[in-house]
């Protein structure tokens, strides 16, 4: 009877020492991208549902926030795992740029891919008057979060295009489903959002009222003086009322985690990417702009050890 004591005793250390050792090993892996009106959300979301087969164990989050200058600084501070930023921001958050929100070199960036590019799209209420980027003087915008990868592309191309703050007699620095509903509700001019092609909240806001997309020809483009910056279009029909084609910038979008995360975590996470891109392009058809074989070039900052690993493996990289 004391055997069989000193054995139950035995075999519940052994099954207390194996859990302790699978919580100890517990993987969290926060998923970090933008406002919910946004394009980074829905991603965010089916990137989870993919990265969940493929990591069954680990406990897989989706976090809302104000997009790509806070994800990179808490993937910085290992406050998350994985982010979706602008390739701009990427930049300057790896030299340390303190304009653009980072006050010191985030030297524990390491890129995962490149993804969809985001498109500057510049909508104005047809009532405002607003034809071309110079029209925007004196109205009343919105430019994005503080911040945030959208209000950076801001700055960087009205600055380009001869503007400041200042020229406007009203600026709100907002997320992209607020700046829609004060344009229905006529209180603001313009909204400048940096997403992808048919973003939700401009198609909402083009069957509201009518709208107008302002181009930013190629020479304010070429003023801006960023390679990350490229000359771009919005095709016609994008929304309703656009009839056609209009030139702007494109800003590719990258996949960003830290050094901190393992190897086989990142290799599996970039495999399920790309082996679950239906999903994706599910959950948002900007997805339809991720290529596997862009995905490892012009990313600005070093890949991931584990995402090198999947790139070699598929012949992507030598």
């Amino acid at each position: 009877m004391r055997f069989f004591k000193k054995l139950g005793l035995a075999i519940g250390l052994a099954a207390s020492v194996i859990a302790t050792s699978a919580l100890a090993e517990q993987q969290f892996i926060t998923i970090l991208t933008g406002g919910q009106s946004g394009i980074y959300y829905p991603l965010g979301v089916a990137l989870s549902q993919a990265y969940g087969k493929v990591l069954p164990t680990a406990k897989i989050s989706v976090q809302a926030t104000k997009a790509s200058a806070e994800n990179l600084n808490l993937l910085q501070q290992g406050k998350g795992e994985v982010a979706f930023a602008l390739g701009d921001s990427v930049s300057d958050a790896w030299k340390g740029d303190e304009e653009a929100g980072f006050k010191t070199p985030l030297k524990k960036l390491r890129a995962i891919g490149g993804l969809y590019s985001n498109y500057i799209q510049i909508i104005a209420n047809a009532e405002s008057g607003i034809k071309t980027i110079a029209d925007l003087k004196g109205k009343r915008i919105s430019v994005g979060a503080p911040k945030s990868g959208t209000e950076l592309n801001a700055r960087a191309i009205l600055k380009a295009a001869g503007l400041s703050y200042k020229d406007f007699s009203k600026v709100e620095y907002l997320g992209f489903g607020e700046s829609v509903e004060l344009m229905k509700n006529r209180q603001l001019d313009v909204t400048l959002q940096s997403v992808g092609l048919g973003a939700a909240s401009i198609r909402d806001l083009a069957i509201s009222i009518n709208i107008v997309v302002v181009s930013v020809p190629p020479e304010v483009v070429a003023k801006v003086g960023d390679p990350a910056y490229q000359t771009a279009t919005i095709p016609a029909d994008t929304y309703k009322g656009q009839t056609a084609a209009v030139p702007t910038v494109a800003i590719k979008n990258i996949l960003v985690t830290h050094e901190g995360v393992p190897t086989d975590t990142v290799y599996a996470m970039t495999k399920a990417m790309f082996d679950g891109m239906d999903g994706l392009v599910a959950a948002h058809t900007a997805a339809k702009g991720i290529v596997k074989k862009d995905a490892p070039v012009g990313l600005l900052i070093p890949l991931h050890p584990g995402a090198e690993k999947y790139y070699r493996e598929v012949g992507l990289l030598k």
